[in-house]
Protein backbone atom coordinates (compact mmCIF):
# COMPACT_ATOMS: atom_id res chain seq x y z
CA UNK A 1 0.00 0.00 0.00
CA UNK A 2 1.04 3.50 -0.94
CA UNK A 3 1.67 5.61 2.21
CA UNK A 4 -0.88 8.38 2.65
CA UNK A 5 -1.41 11.02 5.43
CA UNK A 6 1.48 11.79 7.53
CA UNK A 7 3.12 9.26 6.31
CA UNK A 8 3.34 10.81 2.57
CA UNK A 9 3.73 14.26 3.62
CA UNK A 10 7.17 13.46 5.73
CA UNK A 11 8.18 11.40 2.99
CA UNK A 12 7.91 14.23 0.79
CA UNK A 13 9.45 16.78 3.01
CA UNK A 14 12.60 14.71 3.28
CA UNK A 15 12.95 13.95 -0.35
CA UNK A 16 12.83 17.24 -1.44
CA UNK A 17 14.42 18.68 1.46
CA UNK A 18 11.21 20.97 3.03
CA UNK A 19 11.48 22.05 6.25
CA UNK A 20 9.81 20.07 8.96
CA UNK A 21 7.58 23.09 9.51
CA UNK A 22 6.16 23.71 6.09
CA UNK A 23 2.29 23.88 5.16
CA UNK A 24 2.23 21.33 2.80
CA UNK A 25 -0.90 19.07 2.08
CA UNK A 26 -1.61 15.44 0.99
CA UNK A 27 -3.45 17.27 -1.86
CA UNK A 28 -0.50 19.11 -2.88
CA UNK A 29 1.35 16.08 -2.97
CA UNK A 30 -0.91 14.26 -5.16
CA UNK A 31 -1.61 17.40 -7.44
CA UNK A 32 2.80 17.38 -7.98
CA UNK A 33 2.37 13.20 -8.30
CA UNK A 34 -0.18 13.45 -10.86
CA UNK A 35 1.22 16.83 -13.15
CA UNK A 36 4.62 14.51 -12.94
CA UNK A 37 2.98 11.46 -14.77
CA UNK A 38 1.22 13.58 -17.24
CA UNK A 39 4.65 15.31 -17.96
CA UNK A 40 6.58 12.47 -17.66
CA UNK A 41 4.08 10.60 -20.84
CA UNK A 42 4.55 13.93 -22.92
CA UNK A 43 8.14 13.88 -22.47
CA UNK A 44 8.26 10.07 -23.43
CA UNK A 45 6.45 10.43 -26.62
CA UNK A 46 8.41 13.40 -27.89
CA UNK A 47 10.70 13.10 -30.98
CA UNK A 48 14.20 14.45 -31.82
CA UNK A 49 12.46 16.89 -34.20
CA UNK A 50 10.23 18.63 -31.26
CA UNK A 51 12.48 17.52 -28.03
CA UNK A 52 13.47 20.95 -26.62
CA UNK A 53 9.79 22.41 -27.50
CA UNK A 54 8.36 19.40 -25.69
CA UNK A 55 10.74 19.77 -22.62
CA UNK A 56 11.22 23.29 -22.35
CA UNK A 57 7.14 23.50 -21.88
CA UNK A 58 6.93 20.97 -19.61
CA UNK A 59 9.80 22.20 -17.36
CA UNK A 60 8.31 25.58 -17.12
CA UNK A 61 4.76 24.29 -16.15
CA UNK A 62 5.93 22.31 -13.88
CA UNK A 63 7.37 24.82 -12.25
CA UNK A 64 4.99 27.48 -12.54
CA UNK A 65 2.36 25.16 -10.89
CA UNK A 66 4.74 24.40 -8.36
CA UNK A 67 5.70 27.81 -7.25
CA UNK A 68 5.25 27.07 -3.35
CA UNK A 69 7.93 24.63 -3.54
CA UNK A 70 10.46 27.85 -4.59
CA UNK A 71 8.86 29.31 -1.71
CA UNK A 72 10.59 27.13 0.95
CA UNK A 73 13.66 27.77 2.93
CA UNK A 74 17.21 27.03 1.03
CA UNK A 75 19.39 23.96 2.14
CA UNK A 76 20.77 25.60 5.36
CA UNK A 77 23.74 23.44 5.32
CA UNK A 78 27.37 25.50 4.71
CA UNK A 79 28.37 25.71 0.62
CA UNK A 80 31.72 25.12 1.61
CA UNK A 81 30.59 21.19 3.29
CA UNK A 82 27.52 20.54 1.04
CA UNK A 83 30.27 21.07 -1.65
CA UNK A 84 33.62 19.91 -0.86
CA UNK A 85 33.44 16.73 -2.51
CA UNK A 86 33.30 18.06 -5.52
CA UNK A 87 35.45 20.79 -5.24
CA UNK A 88 38.25 17.93 -4.23
CA UNK A 89 37.56 16.52 -7.49
CA UNK A 90 37.56 19.60 -9.38
CA UNK A 91 40.86 21.26 -7.97
CA UNK A 92 41.94 24.62 -7.94
CA UNK A 93 40.93 27.51 -10.24
CA UNK A 94 41.33 29.11 -13.12
CA UNK A 95 39.68 26.10 -14.68
CA UNK A 96 36.23 27.07 -17.14
CA UNK A 97 33.29 24.96 -15.76
CA UNK A 98 30.06 24.34 -17.72
CA UNK A 99 26.78 23.24 -15.62
CA UNK A 100 23.85 21.37 -17.58
CA UNK A 101 20.73 22.09 -15.53
CA UNK A 102 21.75 24.57 -12.88
CA UNK A 103 18.40 24.52 -11.43
CA UNK A 104 18.41 27.51 -8.86
CA UNK A 105 21.85 28.34 -9.15
CA UNK A 106 22.99 26.94 -5.70
CA UNK A 107 26.07 24.89 -7.05
CA UNK A 108 27.68 26.80 -9.58
CA UNK A 109 27.09 30.27 -7.96
CA UNK A 110 29.16 28.48 -5.15
CA UNK A 111 31.73 27.59 -7.79
CA UNK A 112 32.04 30.74 -8.90
CA UNK A 113 33.06 32.39 -5.82
CA UNK A 114 36.02 29.99 -5.60
CA UNK A 115 37.25 31.94 -8.48
CA UNK A 116 36.30 29.68 -11.32
CA UNK A 117 35.10 30.64 -14.90
CA UNK A 118 30.91 28.85 -15.24
CA UNK A 119 28.30 28.72 -17.15
CA UNK A 120 25.33 27.78 -15.83
CA UNK A 121 22.55 26.52 -18.34
CA UNK A 122 18.43 25.44 -17.97
CA UNK A 123 15.92 24.36 -19.87
CA UNK A 124 13.48 26.93 -18.83
CA UNK A 125 13.91 30.33 -17.77
CA UNK A 126 11.97 29.28 -14.70
CA UNK A 127 14.84 28.51 -13.17
CA UNK A 128 17.66 30.13 -13.25
CA UNK A 129 19.62 33.69 -13.08
CA UNK A 130 16.39 35.33 -11.18
CA UNK A 131 17.21 32.88 -8.39
CA UNK A 132 21.20 33.72 -7.57
CA UNK A 133 21.37 35.97 -4.37
CA UNK A 134 24.68 37.22 -5.13
CA UNK A 135 25.86 37.96 -8.56
CA UNK A 136 29.26 36.81 -9.81
CA UNK A 137 31.72 38.04 -12.52
CA UNK A 138 33.00 34.97 -12.55
CA UNK A 139 29.20 33.66 -13.51
CA UNK A 140 27.19 33.55 -17.41
CA UNK A 141 24.04 32.36 -17.87
CA UNK A 142 22.28 31.04 -20.97
CA UNK A 143 19.65 28.30 -21.78
CA UNK A 144 19.99 25.57 -23.84
CA UNK A 145 18.26 21.70 -24.44
CA UNK A 146 20.92 20.24 -21.92
CA UNK A 147 21.40 17.74 -24.79
CA UNK A 148 23.06 19.37 -28.03
CA UNK A 149 25.46 21.44 -26.11
CA UNK A 150 27.81 22.10 -28.60
CA UNK A 151 25.26 23.72 -30.56
CA UNK A 152 25.38 26.59 -27.98
CA UNK A 153 28.88 26.53 -27.04
CA UNK A 154 32.24 26.95 -28.63
CA UNK A 155 33.84 23.37 -28.84
CA UNK A 156 36.82 22.42 -26.88
CA UNK A 157 36.83 25.68 -24.49
CA UNK A 158 35.69 24.21 -21.70
CA UNK A 159 38.19 22.17 -18.66
CA UNK A 160 35.11 20.69 -17.31
CA UNK A 161 31.50 19.90 -17.27
CA UNK A 162 29.29 18.83 -14.64
CA UNK A 163 26.21 17.94 -13.58
CA UNK A 164 23.89 17.64 -10.50
CA UNK A 165 21.13 15.17 -10.80
CA UNK A 166 20.23 16.04 -14.19
CA UNK A 167 20.99 13.03 -16.18
CA UNK A 168 18.46 10.68 -14.35
CA UNK A 169 15.69 12.96 -16.11
CA UNK A 170 16.70 12.88 -20.05
CA UNK A 171 15.24 10.94 -22.74
CA UNK A 172 16.96 7.53 -22.64
CA UNK A 173 17.16 8.46 -26.88
CA UNK A 174 19.49 11.31 -25.65
CA UNK A 175 21.89 10.18 -23.29
CA UNK A 176 24.27 8.96 -26.42
CA UNK A 177 24.31 12.47 -27.90
CA UNK A 178 24.61 14.63 -24.44
CA UNK A 179 28.05 12.94 -24.00
CA UNK A 180 29.02 13.04 -27.18
CA UNK A 181 28.15 16.63 -27.40
CA UNK A 182 29.69 17.28 -24.21
CA UNK A 183 33.08 15.55 -25.04
CA UNK A 184 33.10 18.30 -28.01
CA UNK A 185 32.84 21.83 -25.76
CA UNK A 186 35.83 20.21 -23.02
CA UNK A 187 39.52 20.70 -23.90
CA UNK A 188 41.53 18.03 -25.18
CA UNK A 189 43.81 16.27 -22.56
CA UNK A 190 42.10 17.48 -20.29
CA UNK A 191 38.47 16.63 -20.71
CA UNK A 192 36.32 15.91 -17.07
CA UNK A 193 32.61 15.57 -16.76
CA UNK A 194 31.20 15.12 -13.86
CA UNK A 195 28.14 13.94 -12.42
CA UNK A 196 25.77 13.29 -9.01
CA UNK A 197 22.80 10.96 -10.01
CA UNK A 198 19.97 10.26 -7.97
CA UNK A 199 18.91 5.92 -7.36
CA UNK A 200 15.45 6.25 -7.83
CA UNK A 201 13.63 3.88 -5.04
CA UNK A 202 10.90 2.27 -7.32
CA UNK A 203 11.43 -1.07 -8.46
CA UNK A 204 10.14 -0.77 -12.00
CA UNK A 205 12.67 2.47 -12.33
CA UNK A 206 15.57 0.06 -11.03
CA UNK A 207 16.22 -1.52 -14.27
CA UNK A 208 16.05 1.42 -16.49
CA UNK A 209 19.00 3.07 -13.97
CA UNK A 210 21.70 0.51 -14.11
CA UNK A 211 21.06 0.30 -17.76
CA UNK A 212 21.86 3.93 -17.98
CA UNK A 213 24.93 3.98 -15.42
CA UNK A 214 25.89 0.98 -18.06
CA UNK A 215 25.43 3.41 -20.99
CA UNK A 216 27.16 6.36 -19.81
CA UNK A 217 30.25 3.79 -18.86
CA UNK A 218 30.19 2.44 -22.53
CA UNK A 219 29.77 5.91 -23.94
CA UNK A 220 32.25 8.00 -21.73
CA UNK A 221 34.81 5.48 -22.77
CA UNK A 222 34.08 5.07 -26.63
CA UNK A 223 34.38 9.00 -26.80
CA UNK A 224 37.85 8.71 -25.01
CA UNK A 225 37.23 11.25 -22.56
CA UNK A 226 39.67 10.38 -20.08
CA UNK A 227 38.46 11.41 -16.76
CA UNK A 228 34.90 10.99 -15.34
CA UNK A 229 33.50 10.48 -11.73
CA UNK A 230 30.24 10.27 -10.35
CA UNK A 231 29.41 11.85 -6.82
Amino acid sequence: MEPRGIELITRYKRNYRIPAEAEITEQMILEHWELERKLTKDLLESNSQNRWEVFEQAYTILYNKLQWQNSFLPDTKPSLDKYKTWLEAIGSPPKKIYEVGSGKGEMIEHLAKCGFECKATEITRERGSKYITDSSINLSWGNSDGVNLDNFEQKEFYDLVVSNQVIEHFHPDDLTTHFQSAYKILVPHGNTYLLHLIVIQVLTMYRRFLDMIILMVCILKSIHIENYMIL
